[in-house]
């Protein structure tokens, strides 16, 4: 019996019946998550906040993680169950003092919603030299999930959703050079990289922690309309893909096309609450179902944001998923043994 995606083993559709239409409403419905306890990093702008309402709602407590409190209080107001509390994922010493406050409360973690991200920044580096994109988007939310770990462990039942991209599909992870020391940088190669360690994180996080009950998914909201994640993206990025014009403006045809908020969440959701993934771990799923291998016979345009599917083989390969493990490990100076 296969237990786990190493190489993309369970990488088949279930045929759950829902679609890119599908809201995060609609897939709650009917679950109670009364006396669960949910941490959503990012939990306070976009599809992050979405999640975070359509949780609170079906009855868990949620902790929101932000770097912005201000913007946080303002956009969670009226949500019941909603706890903030300050945190830089480029900040490791922000990471712990987040997971020591949530330890402190003695209470399981039920749902690991690692939400934030950056995407299509200048180049930065944290303190530690690290590209602000891969120190964000994976190496802070490792870090995070190692040190939130005898929580999830607690739970017994917990599940950790890294909420990655299509983007993955730009470029696999660079082992070599990570942090573009040696090599020119490309925002768009560092974003690909940053996601594609995500769903590596996925695999091998479900390799690891199933034994515990703890099941892990990557996930890609799809072509989302209405998020600031772009926000410091040059207009000519978004040219090049032909979702603009010349005067920076949206087709209206592409604009048609794009998911709502609402939509765009709900494959987190899904990932974080459907019993149809009882037994299964590890995989990367889009419009609330597991996705197909990208083989190469799917064409992509990014103006048709339909074609933007499928998973490339390296980003759930096994080798590349024990090697980024360590290589995580080496660089947030974390052991991380899942035991």
């Amino acid at each position: 019996m296969i237990t786990d995606n190493y190489d993309g083993r369970l990488q088949q559709p279930l045929g759950s019946g829902y679609n890119a239409a599908t809201t995060a409403t609609t897939i709650i419905k009917g679950i109670d998550l009364s006396g669960k306890t949910a941490l959503v990093t990012g939990g306070y702008a976009g599809i992050g906040l979405e999640t975070v309402k359509t949780l609170a709602y079906a009855g868990a407590a949620v902790w929101v993680p932000a770097r912005d409190i201000a913007k946080a209080t303002k956009n969670l107001e009226g949500i019941p169950g909603v706890t903030i509390k300050p945190l830089e994922l480029m900040d490791p010493a922000s990471i712990d003092a987040l997971a020591t406050a949530f330890l402190a409360t003695g209470k399981p973690l039920h749902l690991l919603i690692n939400n934030a991200g950056i995407m299509w920044v200048p180049l930065r580096r944290d303190a530690r030299g690290y590209e602000s994109q891969l120190a964000t988007n994976h190496l802070g939310h490792f870090q995070l999930c190692a040190r939130l770990w005898p929580a999830l462990k607690q739970a017994g039942n917990a599940r950790v959703i890294a909420v990655s991209s299509y983007g993955h599909q730009i470029a696999p992870f660079d082992f070599d050079d990570p942090n573009f020391e040696r090599r020119e940088y490309e925002t768009l190669a560092g974003y690909g990289q940053s996601k594609t360690a995500n769903n590596l994180f996925a695999v091998e996080l479900d390799h690891r922690a199933k034994g515990f009950g703890v099941r892990a998914y990557s996930l890609h909201p799809g072509s989302v309309n209405g998020t600031d994640l772009g926000r410091e993206a040059p207009m000519a990025l978004f040219q090049q893909m032909g979702t603009h014009d010349a005067d920076g403006n949206i087709y209206p045809e592409v604009a048609r096309k794009l998911k709502t908020v609402a939509e765009g969440a709900a494959t987190s959701v899904w990932c974080a609450t459907s019993p149809l993934l009882k037994d299964i771990g590890g995989v990367y799923c889009e419009d609330a179902d597991i996705a197909v291998i990208d083989d190469g016979t799917i064409t992509h345009r990014y103006d048709e944001p339909a074609t933007l599917h499928g998973v490339q083989p390296y980003a759930v390969d096994a080798a590349n998923a024990r090697r980024l493990w360590s290589l995580s490990e080496q660089m947030t100076g974390i052991p991380f043994p899942v035991a």
